[in-house]
């Protein structure tokens, strides 16, 4: 086998494999024979099938079959020689015809790039600490509650927390909405949905008030026609509704899962969902802080293009309604933070690599049962995971990435910052 190797590129690699095409032939021979044995056809008796009806039928397949199988054997027989790192599946081209006795082919592909000394001692990391306390557990079952609030109509004005169903019609110079009749909306007063000055307008209004009011639209309203505007707006208050939040007894309980309905049951279920959600979100800040960090102190690291660009489409993709294909513009646009994910991405690869981390198999069972346990039935979950490779190599991975996180922070010059519960699962920038 013959192999040489050009540089088409800062990683793109492509490499030429010559092999004997005796070697082809013998092997298309001994699996043609191979089927003479054991193939069925009609009106041959088993294993009596002559070669050359074998040959006939089902050359052609035999032969793409032990081409293709060659070119993986010698590929990968190749890669380890020249001692290189492909990232992907490459392009392959090759005619599959002898020439000079040999059959050629072509493999390009990108490589994994050198990775330059990766000291981490002057990594300034910020490790945020967190723990759930009662007035968090309090906190949220009174979020639980507003969740399961009921509404009854009442006669009084609206107040704040009150569900008001109103209609109306807006009128901003020439425009008006909706263009005939009125447009019927609700919401519940100080509840963010609606914006400052409707709630101001429909507070202490009652059921079936008729009135007219100057309303200004916020610049970010949905309707472009009205954002950033001063309206004329005319009201009508169909009905008004206070909530009645449900007490925390045991049919309270039962409906979060807690069959027996106890009240101490319930509390530690809503603590342990609390923590197991802190949990996650205090990793998923390490890891990003980490990523950070690293991404910037090697910010000239050559990575694949292949690689960023699929980054690039993965972020794209998330600012396009679902199933939809984003635009180029957008994905180019995606593309500097593409980069650095992959940078660091890449930099957290070959610190697992380096450092001979390996999967700790009781953090992955871990972290496996608390995704399950957020689903009704966790054991079909768990059973999902271990039954599709790439569900369970992508968490795997995120496994890793956990571990290779850690063991930074434990060598970098890492500061714990103790924050609350709340503070933590604030987004950042927020």
């Amino acid at each position: 086998m013959q192999v040489s190797v050009e540089n088409v590129g800062k990683l793109e690699r492509k490499l030429t494999v010559k092999f004997p095409a005796e070697r082809f032939e013998s092997q298309v021979t001994a699996r043609i024979a191979e089927m003479g044995r054991t193939i069925r056809l009609k009106g041959f008796r088993p294993g009596k099938v002559p070669t050359t009806v074998i040959q006939q039928r089902f050359g052609a397949q035999v032969r793409g079959e032990v081409l293709s199988d060659l070119i993986g054997s010698t590929l990968r027989e190749a890669v380890e020689q020249e001692n290189l790192r492909p990232i992907a599946n490459p392009s392959i081209d090759t005619t599959g015809q002898p020439e000079n006795g040999e059959i050629a082919y072509t493999a390009t592909f990108e490589i994994m790039p050198e990775f330059p000394e990766i000291d981490v001692a002057g990594l300034e990391i910020t490790r945020p600490t967190a723990e759930v306390t009662d007035a968090d557990i309090e906190k949220m079952i009174e979020t639980l509650r507003q969740q399961r609030r009921s509404f009854e109509a009442v006669e009084r004005a609206s107040a704040d927390g009150d569900f008001v169903m109103f209609e109306y019609a807006a009128q901003a110079g020439d425009y008006r909405f909706p263009a005939e009749g009125l447009e019927r909306a609700g919401s519940v007063l100080g509840s963010g949905t609606l914006f400052k000055a409707l709630d101001e307008a429909l507070t202490g209004r009652k059921a079936d008030e008729s009135f007219n009011a100057e309303i200004a639209f916020p610049a970010d309203f949905h309707n472009e026609n009205l954002a950033g505007k001063t309206a004329q707006v005319e009201f009508k208050v169909i009905k008004v509704q206070e909530a009645h939040l449900p007490t925390v007894d045991a049919e309270f309980a039962k409906l979060f899962g807690v069959v027996d309905g106890d009240l101490a049951t319930f509390q530690k279920e809503v603590r342990a969902n609390l923590e197991r959600e802190l949990k996650a979100t205090l990793m998923a800040r390490l890891k990003g802080e980490v990523a950070e960090k690293l991404a910037n102190a090697h910010p000239e690291l050559d990575v694949p293009n292949l690689m960023v660009q699929s980054e690039a489409r993965g972020l794209a993709a998330g600012s396009v309604p679902r199933g939809q294909q984003p635009p180029p513009q957008l994905v180019e646009a995606a593309v500097p933070m593409a980069r650095k994910r992959v940078i660091a991405g890449l930099l957290m690869g070959e610190i697992a690599r380096k450092q001979s981390l390996t999967l700790e198999r009781k953090r992955l069972a871990e972290q496996l049962a608390a995704i399950a346990s957020t689903y009704e039935e966790p054991e079909k979950v768990v059973e999902l995971y271990n039954s599709d490779p790439q569900l369970m190599s992508g968490l795997q991975n995120r496994v890793m990435e956990d571990q290779v996180a850690e063991w930074v922070a434990e060598h970098a010059k890492t500061t714990t910052q103790t924050l609350s519960f709340d503070e933590v699962m604030r987004p950042v920038g927020a």
